[in-house]
């Protein structure tokens, strides 16, 4: 009789079963990929003994990506996994992005695993540069204190009034008649300590205007530093700048600090009959700072935010991509490992050829369809019982067969 056939029946409904349920207890696992169930039949010759499971198969389509306003909640807007190191060394694949930052200032997931990237340049020097390119490695964010810069570039836009009359007389901070118009902006020492900066304008030609500088504050005691006829502007017949524009600055502020060298760009300003006044301004100098939080960028970038309003990068994110990514063997814990079937991994910058870019502030739900699920249980439950109800039938046909007299 064929009660093989009928068992086989049971035995692979019951394994859908185990994928389906697994499936549906994992429909909010963040990062999960759903599994299907595929069969082949079985023949000896030509008499069909049945069906067995061929495969397994994962269905890696992107799940939806919900907002949890976690910066350290990331989720990939396209293809990749991130690239975890397990602490055997062995990398892992995954697509969950809940990371925390453990004590050592290591990226990592709910099982410890640390999250690879591109590291800094100088392992020694927190504030060096993102490598760019080679050997992925763990992820790790400094707490080193920014350090000061002190000041090196200055821009200022800004209009002159042509109709300022042109004054003779000595040029002298203190005494406003002796110039034009005067402005500030603030700079910084080599300590990181806000200095005033005050430039003074004097019209001292139809089309020349001279320019001084003053540096004042700092330490308490610090020194006031004058620097007389920094430069000339020049503006031509229309009013734009001619010549004088660009210009470095030297403040000797004392022996306890480096000299405030500024290299000074007006370029852009303008002798139009308006009142005088200060378009744009900016400089790259800042005081020290501490870490209160690090960020991801789109492209990957961890960047670290300093209480100084700084930021700095702390290294870069890479994803993986495969060519057979449903070769990949599930590890659980929401990870996978290369196979032979998978071919070898392919690593690059989160946005860069087939990768998807890294979304802040949010997670990839579990990619099951739970109303597909659930129909597809009650089907394979009807087949269950269909088998059975075989194996029933066969039963009584034989103990029919065994009562004949």
């Amino acid at each position: 009789m064929g009660f093989s056939q009928a068992l086989s029946g049971l035995n692979s409904a019951a394994s859908k079963l185990d994928v389906v349920g697994n499936n549906i207890a994992n429909s909010q696992t963040v990062g999960f990929k759903g599994s299907g169930t595929q069969f082949a039949d079985v023949y000896a010759g030509s008499v069909g003994l049945g069906t067995r499971v061929s495969a397994v198969l994962q269905n890696f389509k992107e799940g939806n990506i919900e907002s949890t306003n976690r910066n350290l909640d990331l989720a990939i807007a396209g293809q990749g996994f991130y690239r975890f190191q397990q602490g055997s060394g062995e990398p892992v694949y995954s697509r969950n992005g809940q990371l925390s930052l453990n004590s050592d200032g290591d990226l990592v997931n709910a099982q410890g695993a640390k999250l690879m990237g591109y590291g800094l340049e100088d392992a020694n020097d927190p504030f060096s540069a993102v490598a760019a390119g080679g050997e992925p490695v763990a992820l790790n964010v400094p707490s080193d204190d920014m350090p000061a810069q002190a000041t090196q570039n200055l821009d200022l836009k800004l209009n002159l009034d042509s109709g300022e009359p042109v004054i003779a007389a000595a040029f002298d901070p203190d005494d406003s008649a002796t110039y034009s118009y005067s402005t500030s902006a603030s700079v910084f020492d080599s300590q990181g300590n806000a200095r005033n900066l005050t430039l003074f304008y004097t019209k001292t030609a139809g089309n020349e205007w001279r320019v001084d500088a003053r540096v004042s504050g700092g330490p308490a005691g610090a020194p006031v530093v004058n620097a007389p006829n920094v430069t000339t502007l020049e503006f031509d017949t229309n009013g734009a700048l001619a010549a004088g524009g660009q210009v470095n600055m030297n403040f000797n502020l004392g022996a306890e600090f480096d000299a405030l060298d500024i290299a000074f760009n007006q370029t852009g300003t303008t002798q139009f009959a308006n009142t005088s006044t200060v378009n744009d301004v900016g400089q790259d100098g800042y005081t020290s700072g501490t870490l209160v939080g690090i960020t991801i960028q789109e492209g990957g970038t961890v960047m670290r935010n300093y209480s100084n309003e700084q930021s700095k990068a702390a290294g870069q994110i890479v994803l993986a991509s495969f060519r057979n990514p449903e070769g990949l063997k599930a590890e659980g814990d929401n990870g996978w490992v290369a196979t032979e079937a998978s071919g070898q991994e392919l690593v690059g910058t989160p946005g860069s050829g087939v990768l998807g870019a890294i979304q802040s502030g949010a997670v990839e739900t579990s990619n099951v369809d739970m109303a597909r699920e659930l129909v597809e249980m009650i089907v394979t439950q009807r087949a269950y019982q269909a088998n059975s109800q075989t194996i029933k039938t066969q039963d009584e046909v034989l103990q029919t067969a065994i009562n004949l007299r």
